[in-house]
Parts: structure tokens; sequence; C-alpha cells
């Protein structure tokens, strides 16, 4: 097979410009690779999605050990390649699946077929791809309708940036912090689940800031084969349970 590199496509976004691309991997026996840059900085990669994955194995696993087993309503803060929101699809608990992407392209390319999951999250009757700040409703202090309670979710399923202390975008860094991530927690239910992805190792800093709002918290290391080096990566979930 020869050589295959495309530009599927290449949009402006609110924080650069996003770019998804298709090429085989020489290195690999020209597996093909589907990835997404956000100026010239690597974003993400078809090639190392386990992490991701098991954000949403561990959250939802987590939230039926607290008694949520039905009808569950979750919220994703994050679409990218889409691989922990159609992780959480598999699950016929889940009743709606909220993703809320501040980038349209991306949304698109899921509505286009473009990625290797195909329209899967565009076209299921229980999954929302909602374009929107994610940080903004996570860290909102009024309802949208002031006449109606607030309506609260089973679990927040969180992968946008690279770590809790390496943002996609510096105005990020504010909702790493005990007031924001309070306000998350507010729109949890008890026993619901916040969990988070992070291209790092366990910050033990952060754990002990999740401790003092949730419940508790449990940081896993994700482990998985590393290809281009022959040995093993390793990315890390956080999971929280609300009070």
């Amino acid at each position: 097979m020869s050589f295959i590199f495309e530009e599927l496509d290449c949009q402006p976004s609110p924080i650069g410009d996003i770019s998804l691309r298709r090429r085989s991997e020489p290195r690999l026996n020209n597996q093909i690779i589907f990835e997404v840059k956000l100026d010239d900085e690597f974003l993400m990669s078809s090639l190392f999605v386990e992490a991701e994955k098991q954000l949403s194995k561990l959250g939802l696993a987590a939230l039926k050990r607290n008694g949520h087993r039905k009808d569950l309503e979750i919220v994703v803060g994050g679409l990218g390649l889409g691989y922990t929101a159609a992780e959480a699809l598999k699950d016929p608990d889940i009743k709606l699946m909220r993703v809320i992407e501040i980038m349209q392209p991306v949304i698109s390319w899921h509505q286009r077929s473009l990625l290797p999951l195909g329209d899967v999250l565009a076209t299921n009757v229980r999954s929302e791809l909602v374009w929107g700040d994610f940080f903004t409703w996570a860290t909102a202090t009024e309802r949208v309708d002031k006449n109606q309670p607030q309506k609260k979710t089973h679990a927040v399923l969180l992968d946008i940036d690279h770590s809790p202390s390496h943002w996609l975008n510096n105005t990020n860094q504010n909702f790493y912090t005990e007031v924001s991530l309070t306000r998350l927690a507010e729109k949890i239910y008890s026993g619901g689940v916040f969990a988070l992805w992070s291209n790092e190792l366990p910050d033990e800093a952060f754990s002990e800031l999740l401790s003092r709002i949730f419940f508790n918290c449990e940081a896993h290391t994700i482990t998985f084969p590393n290809p281009y080096t022959g040995e093993t990566s390793s990315n890390s979930v956080y999971v929280a349970t609300v009070k």
C-alpha cells in the first residue's frame, strides 16, 4: 500500500485553527491513523485511545457501585475523536448523554462521518452533541430557568485539557480550583461521579483537592502499548464521588 496523507478538514475555532488529518504510518505497516492538531500542536491520535475509553468505563462503574444503575443521564466534556462518548453509549442504562464541545468543526466531523467511529454519536437518539463551553456550564451559578429546579446529572466525564496543570487554553485553569469544582459538584446527584482524563501521571495535590470537595477520589494509572517506543505509555483517570 502506498503512503497516504490527507488533510480532511481545517477550520478556525475560538482557540486556534483545528485540523483533522488521515495518514498511513510506515513504521506500523501503513496502519491508518487519524490525528487532530490545534495550530501546530498535536491534540489526539486514534492510535492512543485506551485511557479515553477507560474514562467512561471507570466513571460508569463507580456510578453503579454507588447505586445509580438505570435511566442515567450524563455529561461528557469534550468530544474529540469520540472514543469516551462512544464507550459510554455501549452501556444500555445510559438514557441521555450530552457531549459539550466548544469547537463546531469537531462536531461537524462526526456529523459528516469523517472519523473512524462514523456518525454514531451524531445519529444515536441517546446522544446529544452540544456546541458550547463546558467550563461555562460547569461553573455557572444561575439556573437557565429560574422557575425550575436545577437539573442535575448522574456523571460528568471530562477530557479537554492535557492535565489539571497543562491547559488547552489558559483560561481553563480557573476550573481546577476549589470554587469551580464545588460548583460542578452541585450539578451532580449525590452518589454521582466526576471523572477526569489526564495525559500525565496522577498528581497528588490535585487528588487532595478533589478529596476536599468530593466524598472520595481514586486516581487510576492507565498503561497501554506504545508501538513507537516498543514500551508502555501512561495516562491517568481521576474518579471522584459526590457527597
